[in-house]
């Protein structure tokens, strides 16, 4: 989850209110009733200042958010057009799951969203190939050029790669970050743009489609893949946040505050656990139908080990086939097989052969040497 560089603004301004109200000479004698109503009259005041204040520097992160987004597009074609053709389209996904106004006429019009498309410039377009969906992590985050080498690893395997910024992805404005929908109509966006690239592109194989993702974007994995068995032939998810009632009693009220927000689901867990519980791929452990893959890390300290095994747990207990391991305190933590050391790079080596087996690409890594060659360039 992105953090706002407004903290230290909003502190400031936090302490400057306080110390004003603080100097104001306000009698407090004898605790009369006239007194104590110029003194709440004085906090209203305040708090009024203070949520104007809030909105101002909201907006401003949403526009600061716009533009990193628009520079970190272009050093997408930087950094992949050797390789690849990349393109940015414009999908429609499912409307809001909740309306904001139920009398809006328009309130059941699809959501837009926009999505990544890589398609390695090697390709025999008279010929057919594999699709990789590749969703991104969260809660509030983009597609960025953080996954530029494993986009790169992946094109020079001959696979095609699909990313949907999803509702809810920062980049985009106050209105698609505040349609978020965690563990709920995001997985459909994400689904949408698999159906996207199978129905548009006569080079894509619809009989091999897999699904990647880590942390937030191992969720959508593992929601994908459990919901729409037919739609995939594999998946990996990688430290997957994977039950809601663990993740949000071990989490801060800062991390809950996304989820009780009034443009999201409103309630707290305690509140409303069922609503939790239905957006939880522990959940649906239950209904796995095809191979599937995950990793999680002892030091992690964003998707707790304990969180995911509890869907590992699950699988077991309902006598599913899948593979998984759990390791032990490996360097980077909750990036420990995402970041571009040695051991994350061999991490990763072992994700592609499981995917490999099922997806069948034109090209094979023999070697997690060969591989890091082909994203890294040396």
């Amino acid at each position: 989850m992105k953090q706002p560089f407004f903290n230290l603004t909003i502190l400031l301004l936090l302490i400057t209110t306080l110390s004003f109200s603080q100097s104001k000479e306000i009698s407090l004698k004898d605790s009369s009733k006239a007194s104590i109503s110029v003194l709440n009259d004085e906090i209203n005041k305040m708090k009024i200042e203070l949520s104007s204040i809030k909105g101002q520097i909201s907006n401003a992160q949403h526009v600061y958010d716009q533009i990193i987004k628009r520079s970190d597009d272009l050093m997408w074609i930087e950094r992949l057009s050797d390789i690849a053709w990349f393109d940015k389209v414009r999908l429609a996904g499912p409307p809001r799951w909740r309306p904001k106004n139920k009398n809006d006429r328009f309130a059941a019009n699809p959501l837009q969203f926009y999505c990544y498309v890589f398609v390695p410039k090697n390709i025999d377009l008279k010929k057919r190939y594999p699709l990789i969906v590749l969703p991104h992590s969260g809660v509030h985050a983009d597609f960025s050029t953080y996954y530029v080498h494993i986009v790169r690893e992946m094109i020079a395997q001959g696979y095609i790669v699909v990313s949907a910024e999803y509702r809810g992805s920062t980049g985009y404005g106050k209105e698609t970050y505040e349609n978020i929908d965690y563990g709920g109509l995001e997985n459909e966006d994400v689904l949408v743009s698999r159906d996207y690239m199978v129905e548009n592109y006569s080079f894509v194989d619809e009989n091999r489609v897999g699904i990647v993702g880590w942390s937030h974007g191992g969720m959508i994995s593992l929601m994908n893949v459990l919901k729409y068995p037919q739609k995939y032939q594999c998946a990996f998810a990688g430290v997957p946040v994977s039950d809601l009632n663990s993740r949000l009693t071990s989490h801060d009220q800062e991390y809950m505050e996304n989820f009780t927000a009034k443009y999201h689901i409103g309630k707290s867990l305690k509140e409303d656990p069922s609503e939790y519980k239905r957006r939880s791929p522990s959940t649906y452990a239950k209904d796995l139908k095809k191979p599937l893959m995950i990793y999680t890390n002892t030091n992690d300290n964003d998707v707790y080990v304990e969180e995911v095994l509890i869907m590992i747990d699950s699988l077991k207990h309902h006598r599913k086939n899948f593979e998984y391991k759990v390791f032990e305190n490996s360097p980077g933590g909750h990036g420990f097989d995402r970041i571009d050391t040695k051991i994350a790079t061999d991490i990763r080596f072992s994700i592609y052969k499981f995917l490999e087996k099922y997806l069948n690409p034109p090209i094979k890594f023999n070697s997690p040497a060969e591989m890091r060659k082909a994203a890294y360039r040396f």
